[in-house]
């Protein structure tokens, strides 16, 4: 059950995305980048089990705080925030992009065809409505692990359909088009390590998980984790080649919008987007939830329950988030900066330094190795978060391709 839980936490809309990434990498790439996200997410629970174990706190958060006091708790809260917030714009985005397609399906074109309105009915009708109540109760994250088995069925069948079409046209363009290829993934490549990062940060919920064990041991939570992560690595990988051998160069960002140019009538894809629809939009309140009692936390230390302050931060971060769904041009930018930033902190840097600061000296001084590799471990965070951030903007400057996948 562990091992589900902590897959369930990995597993999000980042899967989405990483075809996409595959697209501009090309396979063999893509799977030693995969390999060393995931190796390197395995490290990262290991140094967060040991910080915890020497000092017993079982919370991301409060391992911020032994490490560098408040302001530590606080960049740890915010962090994670901020990550939440990206996942949850995330899933609006998904809705933007899908709930169109299936409306047509269903009634043809509409007025309401347009993807922003149809989020903000969604936020009013759906998600504010739930992101009221006191309490959520069972999450239904474990609705996305079905929608992502229909997804990879889905790339298998059509795959098998369309891979000679696909194939030839491949070996066209990269004939005929060698050096715009080579130009796209200069720019394009950016995205893939972040949102790569993007897909496997689970580690603020590796030391609850921890806490909720029969028999909590180091060894035991990190078999979890590395059991977890690996099954998660397997999922994705083949996610990814399935919908980049169907869709060669044409992937866009969000895989499953990319199922529109084969059939969007097709019965098959019509109940793999309404699986997706599902699972994202009721997601949505339960990612609201830790934001706003994070949020309290920062805010209002120490005040008890009000409805009030419980409603206005839910219709601000609603608020908000619609915002960001609507003008932003394309879910490729939620992942990218989410994954170069948010996502590097919680993997690399923090970790690390935690185990650094937490660590005694008497017990490993700075010049031992394992500080020395968290040291370096930490460093590396931040020079994938400068690059990331640095192509991503070269990109964006560029103005090429902006609207892929968008409406």
């Amino acid at each position: 059950m562990s091992v589900f839980n902590l897959s369930n936490a990995i597993m999000g809309s980042g899967i989405l995305g990483l075809s996409y990434a595959m697209s501009n990498t090309g396979i063999v790439l893509f799977l030693i980048l995969l390999t060393c996200i995931a190796c390197l997410s395995c490290y990262s629970v290991h140094l967060l089990l040991r910080s915890a174990g020497v000092i017993g706190i079982r919370a991301y958060e409060q391992l911020g705080f032994r490490a560098f006091g408040h302001p530590g708790k606080i960049i740890a809260a915010v962090v994670i925030t901020l990550h939440n917030i990206g996942a949850m714009s995330s899933y609006l985005f998904i809705v933007k992009y899908e709930l169109p397609l299936v409306i047509q399906a269903f009634l043809g074109q509409t007025w309401f065809m347009n993807g922003n309105y149809l989020i903000i009915i969604v936020t009013i009708c759906i998600v504010l409505p739930l992101a009221m109540m006191k309490h959520l109760g069972m999450s239904p994250l474990n609705l996305t692990s079905t929608s992502i088995v229909h997804l990879a069925g889905l790339s298998l069948r059509d795959r098998v359909r369309s891979s000679e079409h696909h194939v030839t046209a491949h070996v066209a363009a990269c004939v005929s088009t060698k050096s715009k290829i080579n130009l796209r993934l200069d720019l394009q490549t950016a995205y893939t390590i972040p949102i790569l990062a993007f897909a496997f940060v689970c580690h603020p919920e590796v030391l609850p998980i921890y806490t909720e064990l029969r028999n909590p041991t180091k060894r035991r939570m990190q078999n979890i984790g590395n059991v977890s992560i690996l099954g998660m690595f397997i999922m994705y990988f083949f996610t990814a080649v399935f919908g980049y051998l169907t869709f060669f160069e044409n992937t866009e960002a969000e895989l499953l919008h990319t199922y529109s140019k084969v059939d969007p009538l097709d019965t098959l894809i019509l109940c793999v987007r309404l699986a997706v629809l599902v699972a994202v939009t009721l997601t949505v309140p339960v990612v609201l939830f830790p934001i706003r009692r994070a949020l309290m936390q920062l805010l209002f230390p120490g005040k008890s329950f009000h409805w009030l302050r419980h409603i206005a931060i839910a219709v601000c971060l609603l608020f908000a988030v619609n915002l960001m769904v609507i003008f932003v041009p394309n879910i490729r930018d939620i992942f990218g900066i989410s994954g170069a930033t948010t996502a590097p902190t919680l993997i690399f840097i923090l970790p690390g330094l935690f185990y650094i600061r937490i660590v005694p000296k008497n017990q490993e001084p700075m010049s031992s190795r394992p500080k020395i590799q968290a040291a370096c471990f930490s460093a590396l965070g931040f020079i994938f978060m400068i690059m990331s951030l640095t192509f991503i903007g070269i990109d964006w400057m560029s103005g090429e391709k902006r609207n892929l996948g968008g409406h």
